[in-house]
């Protein structure tokens, strides 16, 4: 069964200008066990698609559902099975980290003594200990950040939904982040991930969905939407000119495209296909044709290289009316 399954999901916004069409058909399914990247620029929808699976908003037209759950029908089952980080720290300031936690806890029926061993643990794995007893107005805002993430995760719920999640962290606090998305995938948590930062998509991603205009205009593994955008080179560098003309012809038959060559530098950049087996080939041929290679490697598209093809635009933090 799919953690997440949607199927055609229309959210229509009314403004001065008339109707913003933030979503326009949008189908997602995120298997169980598995991270779903969302990306998109600037009002793609990513934000509103999550505001619909996680019952905060309604949808105008198409069907959702959440560990088999409707999001309309059984909104508040949903809500029992799902934790949420949004954009924004959501955390009381006249608390503690501690009593933010733990009264996250008892809104899901933890128990009172089970909500402290759960906050306990929780400010522990997020660094925050040392605060643990402060007011959250006296904390950092990636501190706050912090505790936000920690409130997600209070009711160990199966299906997560972190939407731009590592935004105002600091480096070492990312990827302790990102180590802890890893451990909660692999003990089962299903997880949708909006992100602007498009490592990290590709760091922690099985899918990802590119979203633009409230559309999906493209669904793959990350390797898969780079292959689509093409673009993958072979850079060469050798020991002398001479040896620079002789691979440039030697591989003629392995281009994909026109190459680029650096005399002064002793460098060729050949577009290619195939990938792995176009490096191995070459490596083969410059050593049959007795070239000295200093340095050789193959360069694939990123998916800032395939988030530019495939809309033309940066991503960005913002993305609903």
């Amino acid at each position: 069964m799919a953690a997440i399954a949607a199927e055609g999901l229309v959210k229509v916004f009314s403004s001065r200008s008339g109707e913003v069409r933030a979503l326009d058909g949008v189908d997602l399914e995120v298997p169980e066990g598995t991270v779903l990247g969302l990306l998109g620029p600037n009002g793609a929808g990513k934000t509103t698609a999550v505001r619909i699976l996680t019952t905060l908003l309604q949808p105008d037209a198409g069907t959702a559902k959440v560990a088999g759950l409707d999001v309309v029908a059984q909104a508040t089952e949903v809500r029992g099975l799902i934790g949420l980080s949004g954009q924004y720290a959501a955390v009381d300031e006249y608390l503690s980290g501690r009593e933010n936690l733990v009264m996250i806890g008892r809104l899901y029926h933890l128990g009172k003594r089970r909500a402290e061993q759960r906050a306990d643990e929780l400010l522990a794995r997020f660094d925050l200990t040392d605060a643990a007893n402060r007011s959250t107005k006296t904390y950092s805002g990636g501190m706050r950040r912090r505790l936000d993430l920690a409130g997600a995760l209070v009711a160990a719920p199966p299906v997560l939904f972190l939407d731009e999640p590592t935004t105002g962290l600091d480096p070492r606090s990312r990827v302790g982040l990102w180590e802890v998305i890893e451990e909660l995938v692999r003990e089962g948590t299903s997880l949708l991930l909006t992100t602007q930062y498009l490592e990290e998509a590709d760091k922690l991603a099985n899918r990802i969905a590119v979203v633009n205009h409230g559309r999906v205009i493209a669904l793959g593994t990350s390797d898969e939407l780079k292959a689509s955008v093409g673009g993958e080179r072979v850079d060469i560098t050798v020991a002398t000119a001479d040896q620079l003309r002789t691979a440039e012809a030697s591989l003629a038959r392995l281009a994909a495209g026109a190459p680029e060559s650096d005399s002064h530098a002793r460098r060729l950049s050949l577009p290619v296909s195939g990938g792995a087996s176009a490096l191995v080939e070459a490596i083969r041929i410059l050593d049959e044709r007795g070239v000295t290679v200093l340095d050789i490697a193959l360069r694939r598209p990123t998916l800032d290289d395939v988030f530019l093809s495939l809309t033309g635009h940066a991503t960005s933090q913002e993305d609903s009316p």
